[in-house]
C-alpha cells in the first residue's frame, strides 16, 4: 500500500518565542507544501528517501534508533539529522499511540527550504504521522494527527509550542493561546490582499539551541523577558483586531514592533535584520522575521510593493520569493492498496 499526503509551511504572523510562554499567536499557512509519501515494506525496516533532505538510501531498522544511524551518516550528518529526527519520531510516536509496528519506505519531497523558520519540521512531523496512521490501517482524525505531531516536536526540540503543528494540520490563518493540553484556536479570515514576499537566509542555529538561549536569558533575568513577552502578546491582540477591521497599514506597525521585540530577545541576525530594514525601506507596510531565527525567514507585507521589496531583499543579500497566506491545510494527495 502507498499513501502521499500533503502539508503546508507556515509563517508566524506575529507572536513567535512568545507563544512558546503562553501567549496568543497569529500564524498563517502559506501555498508552499511538503509531500510526504508512505509505503509499505515487506520487512520491519524503515527507509527514509528524499532528495530534498539529502537523505538518499539511507536506511534503518525501525527498532535501531538514531545511533546507528549517524554512523552510518558520518560527516553529513548535521544537515540531514534535524530532519531525520522528526521523522522518525513521528513514526515511533505513531506506531506508540496505536500499538502497531510496520516497516515503511518514507519520500519526502519539500517547496521550500528545510529550517528556515517555515514550519518545515512541523510540516515533516504533521505529513509523517498522517501518512504512517493510514499506513497502519486507520482514519486520519485532524485533532489526533496535531496531538500527535506536537508530541513529535516536544519530543526533538524539547520545548514547543501547539502552533506550528496545528496550522500545519488545519491549514488557513489562526488565532492561537496556548491553554494547558488543549490551544485556543481561532480561525480568522485574511483579507485576500495581504500580499507578502518572503525572504530566506541560511540558518545559523537550529531552532532547539535558539529556544534554550531565550530559555537561558528568561533564567537569567525573568522580570525583564516576561515584559517582552507580555508586550508580544498585547501585540498579536491588537493585529487580530486590525486583521477584523482590514487594517493593514496598522497591521504593519505591529509587525514592526514586533520585529524589534524579537531582536531584543537575541534570536535575530544581522542578515535578518538587513532585509528587514531593506524591505521597509523599500516601502513595506510592516516586515519582520518569521520563525525561531538564528536566520531562515523574514515576512514583508506589501500589497503594492511586491516587485520592489523582492528586490530590495534580493539586494540585501537574501533570496526573495512571493506567498499567499490562508492555504489549505494538510491533505491526501493520493492513496493506493495492494503493493
Amino acid at each position: 500500500m502507498q499513501i502521499t499526503v500533503s502539508v503546508p509551511g507556515k509563517v508566524t504572523l506575529l507572536g513567535e518565542h512568545a507563544v512558546v510562554y503562553g501567549r496568543p499567536a497569529l500564524v498563517s499557512a502559506i501555498n508552499r507544501r511538503i509531500y510526504i509519501k508512505a509505503e509499505s515494506r515487506s520487512d520491519s525496516s524503515i527507509k527514509v528517501l528524499s532528495p530534498d533532505l539529502k537523505l538518499q538510501g539511507l536506511s534503518l531498522k525501525i527498532n535501531g534508533g538514531l545511533s546507528d544511524f549517524e554512523l552510518e551518516a558520518g560527516e553529513r550528518k548535521t544537515q540531514i539529522l534535524e530532519p531525520l529526527r522528526y521523522i522518525l519520531k513521528a513514526i515511533e510516536v505513531t506506531s506508540g499511540h496505536y500499538g502497531k509496528k510496520s516497516g515503511a519506505n518514507i519520500i519526502v519531497q519539500s517547496e521550500m527550504p528545510i529550517g528556515a523558520g517555515l514550519g518545515t519540521s512541523a510540516a515533516i512531523s504533521v505529513g509523517t504521522v498522517a501518512a504512517y496512521s493510514v499506513l497502519l490501517g486507520y482514519d486520519i482524525d485532524l485533532n489526533d494527527i496535531a496531538r500527535m505531531g506536537h508530541a513529535t516536536e516536544v519530543a526533538v526540540q524539547g520545548l514547543a509550542s501547539p502552533m506550528d503543528t496545528a496550522i500545519t494540520t488545519y491549514g488557513g490563518t489562526l488565532y492561537i493561546k496556548p491553554e494547558g493540553t488543549k490551544p485556543l484556536m481561532e480561525r480568522i479570515d485574511m483579507p485576500c490582499n495581504f500580499a507578502s514576499v518572503l525572504g530566506y537566509t541560511q540558518r545559523e542555529e537550529t531552532t532547539s539551541q535558539i529556544l534554550k538561549k531565550v530559555k537561558a536569558a528568561k533564567d537569567r533575568n525573568p522580570q525583564v523577558i516576561d515584559l517582552i513577552m507580555d508586550a508580544i502578546g498585547l501585540l498579536v491582540e491588537e493585529a487580530r483586531a486590525c486583521i477584523k477591521k482590514g487594517d493593514m497599514k496598522s497591521f504593519g506597525s505591529l509587525m514592526n514592533i514586533n520585529h524589534g521585540l524579537l531582536d531584543s530577545l537575541g534570536v535575530s541576525t544581522k542578515a535578518l535584520n538587513d532585509m528587514v530594514y531593506a524591505s521597509r525601506s523599500a516601502g513595506a507596510l510592516g516586515s519582520k522575521m518569521t520563525g525561531a531565527g538564528g536566520g531562515g525567514c523574514i515576512l514583508a507585507l506589501c500589497p503594492d510593493r511586491v516587485r520592489e521589496v523582492s528586490l530590495a531583499i534580493r539586494l540585501a543579500g537574501g533570496m526573495p520569493f512571493e506567498v499567499s497566506l490562508s492555504s489549505p491545510g494538510l491533505r491526501i494527495e493520493e492513496s493506493s492498496h495492494g503493493h
